[in-house]
C-alpha cells in the first residue's frame, strides 16, 4: 500500500474523529514558505507526535522535506519514532529564539528518513494498542490501591516503550506499579504526570460558551488562574459558574484582565466618601467598562443608590477637597443620555409580543324617540307584545342616484314610536299538541 502525503495528514487528525485537537492546534503558520529553497535551508526541523508532544531534530542528510510529512527519528531512549514535520525552514530558527529552546537544539537528534510504507504499518499497529492498555493499566493500578489516574497511553512507534499519562493530586509511589506494567505488556514504562487542563484538552468538548474547548482547539500553556482575576472583572463568585469541564478555573479569565486594569485607573479610590448637602455617599459598586460608579447612604447596603459618571465623581472630590459640598450628587444640568437602539427593529424579541386586537368600531349611543313624556310600562308587557304584528312589510326605496338632474330627493321612512311596555319582542310560540 502506497501512503500519501495528504492521506497521512488525515490518519491522526483528532478533528475528524470528535471534539478536540490534540494535532491540529498545535499546526504552525509557515509564512516563509514563499522564500526560494536556498534561503530556506536549514539543518533544524519540528517534528510533531501525539499529546502535544513536540521535538526539534537535525535534517543531517539533507531531505526534501515539506509541512505534513511523515519521518522516522531516532528516538531518546533507544530504537525510533514516528513523527510528523510541523514546521521547517527559516521560521524554526525565529521560534526558537522567540521561545528561547536554544538547549532543545544542542541535544537534538537525527532524522533517518521519510516513513515508508513498512514503518506506517508498524506504528498503526502500535497505535492499536494503546487503548487497551490503558484499560488494563487502570484496573492494575486499582488492585495495587493508588490514588491516581491513568488518562492516556502513548506507544513508541517501533513497539518498545511507552508513556503512561497519570493525574494525581499527591505524590504517588509508582515503582511496583511500573514493574508490573512491564511483565504485562514486555515493554520499558515511562510515567508523566499531566494536569486536568491537559487532560480536558487532550478528550476534547463544548465549552459554556458554545464553542470547542480553547485547551482543545489552540491552548497549548496553561497558565494559572486566580480568583483575584474573577473578583476584579465583578463576576459572581459562584464556583459552578466559574469552573469549566476539568474542574478547575476558567482559563478565559484571564483574557481580558489587563482590559479592566487598564480601566481601573482612571476611577478613584473606593474607600473615598463623597459629601454632598443631602447627605454623605458611600462606594458601592462600578461599572469599569461604561465608566460609572453607584453611590449609597449607608456603607455596603443599597439604600437610595445613584450612578455617577467618573469624572462627575471626580469632580466632587476636587470640591471637598477644597471645603465645598455640592448640593446634590448627580449633575442636574446633565441629563443622562440613553444610548440609542438601532438594531431594535431587528431584534428577535419582536415576535413574542402578542398582536394587539383592533377593537370594532360600535354606536354605544342607542336613538331615543323625540317624546316630551317618559314612556310608561304597563303591568302586563307580555300582552301589548302578542297583539303587535308579526311581520312587517318594507316599502321600496328609491335608489335613484339624487346628484343626477331632475332626479327627487328619496324620502326617509319615519321611525316607529315605541309602544308602551318597551322595546317590541317577537312573541313564542305555543307547543303543537298531538
Amino acid at each position: 500500500m502506497e501512503y500519501k502525503p495528504d492521506l497521512l495528514n488525515k490518519i491522526d487528525c483528532p478533528r475528524c474523529k470528535g471534539l478536540g485537537s490534540r494535532c491540529c492546534k498545535l499546526s504552525t503558520y509557515d509564512w516563509l514558505a514563499d522564500l526560494p529553497d536556498g534561503v530556506q535551508q536549514q539543518e533544524i526541523v519540528e517534528v510533531q507526535f501525539k499529546n502535544t508532544r513536540k521535538n526539534y531534530y537535525r535534517n543531517v542528510d539533507h531531505l526534501d522535506l515539506k509541512r505534513g510529512d511523515y519521518v522516522v527519528v531516532e528516538a531518546d531512549s533507544g530504537g525510533y519514532d514516528v513523527g510528523m514535520v510541523a514546521l521547517t525552514g527559516t521560521l524554526v530558527s525565529t521560534k526558537i529564539r522567540a521561545n528561547h529552546d536554544e538547549q532543545y537544539v544542542d541535544g537534538a537528534k537525527a532524522i533517518y528518513r521519510k516513513a515508508r510504507p513498512a514503518d506506517m504499518d508498524h506504528y498503526h499497529a502500535a497505535k492499536l494498542r494503546e487503548h487497551p492498555t490503558m484499560i488494563e493499566s487502570r484496573e492494575i493500578a486499582t488492585s495495587l490501591g493508588l490514588d491516581m489516574k491513568i488518562g492516556d497511553v502513548e506507544y513508541q512507534a517501533d513497539g518498545t516503550r511507552a508513556i503512561f499519562y497519570y493525574i494525581a493530586d499527591q505524590r504517588v509511589d509508582f515503582r511496583k506499579l511500573i514493574r508490573l506494567l512491564a511483565d504485562a505488556f514486555h515493554i520499558r514504562v515511562e510515567m508523566r504526570q499531566i494536569g486536568a487542563r491537559q487532560e480536558a484538552g487532550r478528550i476534547g468538548g463544548i465549552g459554556p460558551c458554545g464553542r470547542a474547548l480553547c485547551c482543545a482547539t489552540w491552548l497549548s500553556r496553561f497558565n494559572s488562574v486566580s480568583t483575584a482575576a474573577a473578583r476584579f472583572q465583578n463576576l459572581a463568585q459562584n464556583s459552578l459558574k466559574l469552573t469549566g469541564q476539568c474542574g478547575k478555573l476558567k482559563c478565559c479569565t484571564n483574557y481580558e484582565v489587563d482590559v479592566y486594569m487598564e480601566a481601573k485607573k482612571a476611577f478613584p479610590s473606593s474607600r473615598t466618601p463623597l459629601e454632598t448637602e443631602s447627605g454623605t455617599y458611600y462606594f458601592n459598586k462600578c461599572d469599569l467598562l461604561a465608566g460609572e460608579i453607584t453611590y449609597s447612604l449607608a456603607p455596603k447596603s443599597l439604600e437610595e443608590p445613584e450612578t455617577i459618571s467618573v469624572e462627575r465623581a471626580k469632580e466632587i472630590i476636587e470640591m471637598n477637597q477644597r471645603g465645598e459640598t455640592p448640593e446634590t450628587l448627580s449633575d442636574q444640568q446633565e441629563a443622562p443620555k440613553k444610548p440609542k437602539d438601532i438594531l431594535f427593529d431587528n431584534a428577535i424579541n419582536r415576535f413574542d409580543q402578542p398582536k394587539k386586537r383592533k377593537r370594532r368600531k360600535t354606536n354605544r349611543k342607542k336613538t331615543r324617540s323625540n317624546t316630551d313624556a317618559p314612556v310608561a310600562q304597563s303591568e302586563n308587557p307580555m300582552s301589548d307584545r302578542a297583539e303587535e304584528p308579526t311581520n312587517a312589510v318594507e316599502e321600496p326605496q328609491d335608489r335613484s342616484d339624487p346628484r343626477e338632474e331632475g332626479a327627487t330627493q328619496p324620502t326617509r321612512k319615519p321611525r316607529r314610536k315605541p309602544q308602551e311596555g318597551g322595546r317590541r319582542r317577537r312573541p313564542r310560540r305555543k307547543p303543537q299538541e298531538e
